[in-house]
């Protein structure tokens, strides 16, 4: 069973940074790959960005050259660098583990954190 703890929320003015972080335990975490959805209020979840066990990486429009997704194998975390951030960025951010070579395997799921941006 892995467990996903999402850290680095907050409220931050448009136009500032955030860096999240979440922290994986209890599997081997360079077989998963990661991801971080967000939620924004009354709306539905969705796919910010994703980085593949191997590291390749995938974003959502609409953060594309904004944000970073990267991980440290190491320590088994993955991080979300968030810059240039809007109002409409507000929201729950969740990490997402998934094993990359099970087509089957149950994804995981943080808590979430919440990122503000407002002035």
């Amino acid at each position: 069973q892995v467990q996903l703890v999402e850290s680095g929320g907050g409220l931050v003015q448009p136009g500032g940074s955030l860096r999240l972080s979440c922290e994986a335990s209890g599997g081997i975490f360079i077989i998963y790959s990661m991801a971080w959805y967000r939620q924004a209020p009354g709306k539905g979840r969705e796919l910010v960005a994703h980085i593949t066990s191997g590291g390749n990486t995938n974003y959502a429009d609409s953060v594309k050259g904004r944000f970073t997704i990267s991980r440290d194998n190491p320590k088994s975390t993955a991080y979300l660098q968030m810059t240039s951030l809007k109002p409409e960025d507000t929201g729950v951010y969740y990490c997402n583990a998934r094993n990359d070579y099970d087509n089957h395997a149950i994804p995981y799921w943080g808590k979430g954190a919440l990122v503000t941006v407002s002035s």
